[in-house]
């Protein structure tokens, strides 16, 4: 199980960190953060492998940054200069095991 947290509303240019925590052990797993926005398909935000760097998708890329504590059993998502168009609801994932988080909503606005 997979509990996200963190989310709120924020103002254009704000940040804001997202937890994930993880009721096993996740050490031996990638993890993922993805979001979707109203009206629009599910997104890869970016991946937190387990042995290599972060990786990042391109709309988020310089802005987000993933980190994980695997003896806290957690993910974070770290997220600066938020845009509006960053609103959505956030979730996370061990994709090789079909695991996602219930999700937290983001709302940049003003």
């Amino acid at each position: 199980q997979l509990v996200e947290s963190g989310g709120g509303l924020v103002q254009p240019g704000g940040s804001l960190t997202l937890s994930c925590f993880g009721s096993g052990d996740i050490a031996w797993y990638n993890m993922e953060w993805h979001r979707q926005a109203p009206g629009k398909q599910r997104e890869l935000v970016g991946i937190a492998p387990n042995t290599e760097s972060p990786r990042y998708s391109a709309a988020v890329e310089g802005r987000f940054t993933i980190s994980r504590d695997d003896a806290k059993r957690t993910i974070y998502l770290q997220m600066n200069d938020l845009k509006p168009e960053d609103t959505a609801v956030y979730y996370c994932n061990i994709p090789t095991a079909g695991v996602w988080g219930q999700g937290t909503q983001v709302t940049v606005s003003s």
